[in-house]
């Protein structure tokens, strides 16, 4: 009856261990889901976090390219400008040294033509 009594009783504990052993697992198995489910949130926050400061980050590249390339073609509108004023000052001194030269021209052309003709005048009365 002894045995009977101890087999009795040790059913009794262990099926007492076996619930409280049960109700730990539930609860650390509660913890872990718990734990899972709170990693699971911050790494979505992370991402969107990421995320938004990839976009932002992108956004910027976008705007500092576009006021890049602005930037250049205000500086090829200047050149372009500078150039076709350098062309325009060229084409004026060339035309101002071109009639300097057909005046210059003229005038020995005239002053030619008035020494040939007092020459000729001088000739003429030598002859007479």
């Amino acid at each position: 009856m002894n045995k009977l009594l101890v087999s009795a009783l040790m059913a009794l504990a262990l099926a007492a261990c076996s619930q409280e052993v049960k109700q730990e697992s539930k609860e650390a198995a509660q913890a872990v889901a718990s734990d899972t489910a709170a990693a699971a949130s911050d790494a979505g926050a992370a991402v969107g976090e990421a995320k938004a400061s990839a976009e932002a980050a992108a956004k910027e590249a976008v705007d500092a390219a576009k006021q890049a390339g602005s930037d250049a073609v205000d500086k090829v509108k200047e050149a372009a400008d500078d150039a076709t004023d350098a062309t325009k000052q060229a084409a004026e001194a060339t035309k101002n040294v071109a009639d300097d030269a057909v005046k210059a021209t003229k005038e020995a052309a005239d002053d030619a033509v008035a020494a040939a003709k007092e020459a000729a005048d001088k000739a003429k009365e030598a002859a007479k």
